[in-house]
């Protein structure tokens, strides 16, 4: 049997258009400038890339281009490569690390380029200025390959009930675990802020942060005229920000290639734990104050290294919102007053969320971090839809001993697919229990909808009880009202309307 090869990323290169007009970079030329700098990190010519036998790209929000692997591959000289897209999901950079790692190891691959990147605020000023969309299509004459398939994280039922929008959702899980600890809204809401407020000591000092300035946790917590809400308890400062522009890129190689190049051990980062989980449904989940995807990922990540939490130095929790920081701090046992900070960027509010591409950004500075402290082990974290898909991954310049091997996400997926459903109606009629809620607000800082996913029958705790999806039947008066106490197992009759399920409180 051949020797397994040590998979090892020996460059990093990150862009961030600060500056830009409406003639400024697409998301593939964004990528070409990520790894651009990330041959210059490694200490490589620009003809080395020639020589790739792997380009795997993540899946932009406004994909620029039929298909971006090739338009990417054209432009820096991979024509030779083979392509890969990665499709939708916020894991998606953690992962493909993880795969390829995996795919170096079996002697599959030699040398291979992870780029992705988001021009949200060149498309955006454009629309505004113009009218028209992006002229950035790239000539193609075949679609790009999926590295896995690509498919919705929400049903059209979840949708239509509003469960197609990343805050909303969030907001709920957010209610529900506030709710969950048992912690009033007010108190949490400070919480969360103070949380965030941290969040933004670290955006400070980064130069690829879009919004390096510190804020307190009263700016964060508290609605206000800059800084509305957008689903409640989020405030704007809470959302993840993807209107920006920002790429970054990834040289992952195996050992005796990067040793024969001559590439500088001191650049040299090794991986050592890794796991990528999938959650089940949005309509069968256990609850929404944890995620089960999320415990197994937090425990798999440490089970093939002699590693623990406790060596750990640095973190980057994935945070979109504070519920998933929060979740992700309880699953790895991390508690509120421990004084390492969460992120290595400033997360994705203050950095930027660069669309599913926002785990390349943290990866490259965590990297960028450990060089700084050889030996020393950093934890990035990935996740994908509404707590849908996970990954995870520890770093290091240590190298891993004796040889690198992957457990195949198969053996541990089981755990989470064991985990009984919650039985589901797409057709409640009758009384039912909120199970959480939230109320979305228009840019004028007014309630605008509720939404409420339920539980129907006489108790929670009934585990035959069916879940229902549905949006608050009520003005606006009513959703105000909403925010201020805690409706978490409140009474209401649920039923259909103009095609939607309508929850109406009692």
């Amino acid at each position: 049997m051949k020797d397994r090869e040590m998979p090892v990323i020996v460059g990093v290169g990150q862009v961030s258009e600060k500056e830009f007009d409406l003639d400024s970079s697409s998301p593939v030329a964004l990528m070409e400038k990520a790894v651009a700098n990330s041959l210059e990190d490694a200490g490589l010519s620009s003809d080395i890339i020639s020589e790739l036998d792997t380009l795997a790209v993540v899946k932009s929000f406004r994909e620029a281009t039929k298909n971006s692997p090739e338009a990417l591959a054209r432009r820096i000289g991979a024509n030779n490569a083979k392509q890969w897209l990665m499709p939708n999901g916020g894991n998606g950079p953690q992962y493909l690390v993880n795969r390829f790692s995996e795919s170096i190891a079996e002697g599959q691959c030699d040398f291979v380029v992870l780029a992705g990147a988001e021009a949200m605020a060149t498309a955006r000023k454009i629309v505004k200025t113009t009218g028209n969309q992006p002229a950035w299509d790239e000539p193609s004459s075949t679609d790009p390959e999926f590295l896995v398939k690509n498919q919705e994280m929400s049903t059209k039922h979840e949708q239509k009930h509003g469960l197609w929008l990343a805050p909303g959702f969030y907001a709920m899980a957010e209610n529900a675990y506030r709710h969950h600890i048992g912690v009033s809204i007010d108190e949490h809401q400070q919480e969360m802020g103070r949380l965030f407020s941290s969040f933004t000591e670290v955006a400070e000092k980064s130069t690829h942060a879009w919004y390096p300035k510190k804020r307190t946790a009263e700016e964060i917590a508290n609605s206000s005229a800059t800084n509305r809400f957008v689903a409640w308890p989020y405030t704007k400062y809470m959302n993840a920000m993807n209107q920006i522009n920002q790429g970054a890129a990834i040289i992952l190689m195996s050992e005796t290639r990067a040793l024969r190049l001559g590439i500088d051990r001191d650049k040299f980062l090794y991986l050592h734990g890794v796991a990528d989980t999938i959650e089940k449904p949005l309509s069968t989940r256990a609850n929404f104050y944890s995620s089960d995807a999320m415990r197994v990922m937090a425990e798999q990540v440490f089970l093939d290294t002699d590693l623990s939490m406790s060596d750990i130095s640095l973190i980057d929790f994935y945070s979109c919102f504070p519920s998933a920081v929060e979740f992700a701090r309880d699953v790895f046992g991390v508690s509120k007053d421990d004084p390492r900070p969460l992120t290595v960027t400033g997360g994705l509010p203050f950095h930027g969320g660069a669309g599913n591409n926002y785990v390349m950004n943290s990866i490259a500075s965590m990297i960028d971090r450990l060089r700084e402290f050889p030996g020393s082990f950093g934890l990035v974290t990935a996740n994908g839809g509404y707590f849908s898909k996970h990954s995870a991954g520890i770093y290091s310049t240590a190298r891993r001993e004796p040889s690198w091997f992957r457990t195949s996400p198969e053996k541990y997926q089981r755990v989470i697919d064991s985990v009984r459903d919650v039985p589901f109606t797409e057709n409640p009629s009758g009384d039912g229990l909120v199970e959480t809620y939230t109320v979305l607000f228009d840019r004028d800082n007014r309630p605008s909808q509720g939404l409420v996913i339920g539980r129907m029958g006489k108790s929670l705790d009934d585990q035959n009880s069916p879940r229902f999806f549905s949006i608050v039947d009520g003005d606006s008066l009513l959703l105000e009202s909403l925010t201020r106490q805690d409706m978490i197992g409140e009474r209401g009759r649920v039923y259909l309307k103009e095609g939607l399920n309508r929850f109406r409180f009692l």
